[in-house]
């Protein structure tokens, strides 16, 4: 797997995000250093950049709401976001971002 993206013992893939926020649209960019870039159309103001993040990355990999979290960076760039529900298409998906 890539330095980014890690599957957890109970099925959950962890991922290693660096966010840029304001940006005019919502997309992955590619590797910046361990993390995958992703470029986020909302302003980094009262939450916002994360629960767009959040929507974005559920809609990205067909998952529920829910099935995203936060688990670091809350004011960051830098954010690791946990996947609850990845199958192994899903996995191959997002391995070939980066």
């Amino acid at each position: 797997m890539s330095a980014w993206l890690r599957a957890e013992a109970d099925g959950a893939l962890i991922l290693s995000l660096h966010v840029q926020p304001n940006a005019k649209v919502t997309e992955f960019v590619g590797l910046h250093g361990e993390a995958m870039k992703l470029r986020l159309a909302a302003p980094p103001v009262d939450g916002k950049a994360n629960a767009a993040l959040l929507a974005f990355l559920a809609d990205y990999c067909a998952l529920p709401k829910r099935a995203v979290t936060l688990l670091s960076g809350q004011s960051a760039r830098t954010k690791r976001v946990r996947l609850d529900g990845a199958d192994g298409a899903l996995q191959a998906r997002l391995r070939a971002l980066g």
